[in-house]
């Protein structure tokens, strides 16, 4: 069963964040992901969005996404984007 991953994203260091985002793309290929969305102009429907950026990835399953997740290249970028951005992150699952 497919799962996705959401996040909302605060950017509040841009030169910090763009590190973080070439290290993501430099390892991401390895993994059996998809970035689905990737948008900083989100327009609110109902409700509050205080977010600036909104990520949405997809994996096959809930063990890919986890082996990339806590992988070791991963960890090292996930640094990176803590020092330029406060991140919420779930996983949920899909209905297929």
């Amino acid at each position: 069963m497919s799962v996705y991953l959401i996040a909302q994203i605060n950017v509040h260091d841009r030169e910090t964040y763009k590190k973080y985002a070439k290290a993501f793309l430099a390892m991401f290929g390895g993994y059996k992901g998809e970035v689905l969305v990737a948008d900083e102009s989100a327009e609110v429907m109902e409700g509050k969005w205080p977010y600036q950026r909104t990520v949405i990835i997809r994996f096959d399953d809930e063990a890919e996404a986890k082996r990339w997740y806590h992988s070791p290249e991963y960890k090292a970028a996930k640094e990176i984007r803590f020092a330029g951005s406060t991140t919420n992150l779930i996983m949920t699952k899909g209905l297929r």
